[in-house]
C-alpha cells in the first residue's frame, strides 16, 4: 500500500480588464495508483504583484500579460 500526493496547478487563467492570472492547484491523494481524495485551491496574481516565485508557466504567462500599460491601470484602478 503506498501512499503518493501529487500536487498539479491544472487550471490557469487570464480574466478582467486588467489581465489578473488565476492559478487552480489540485492536489490528489493516490493509493496505488487509485485517487482517494482530492482537493482544489487558488490564488490570483493581479499585474504589479511579485509573482517570482511562481511556477515557471505562471511567470511565462504573467511577463506576457502583465505590461506597463496593463500595471498602470491596475495600479489607477486600485486608487479609487
Amino acid at each position: 500500500m503506498a501512499l503518493e500526493k501529487i500536487i498539479t496547478q491544472d487550471k490557469i487563467e487570464i480574466v478582467g480588464p486588467y489581465k489578473s492570472v488565476q492559478v487552480r492547484t489540485c492536489t490528489q491523494v493516490m493509493e496505488d495508483g487509485v485517487e482517494v481524495s482530492s482537493g482544489y485551491s487558488r490564488h490570483v496574481i493581479i499585474a504589479g504583484q511579485d509573482y517570482s516565485n511562481e511556477s515557471p508557466e505562471v511567470r511565462a504567462i504573467c511577463a506576457v500579460m502583465h505590461t506597463p500599460e496593463i500595471i498602470a491601470g491596475q495600479q489607477a484602478a486600485s486608487a479609487i
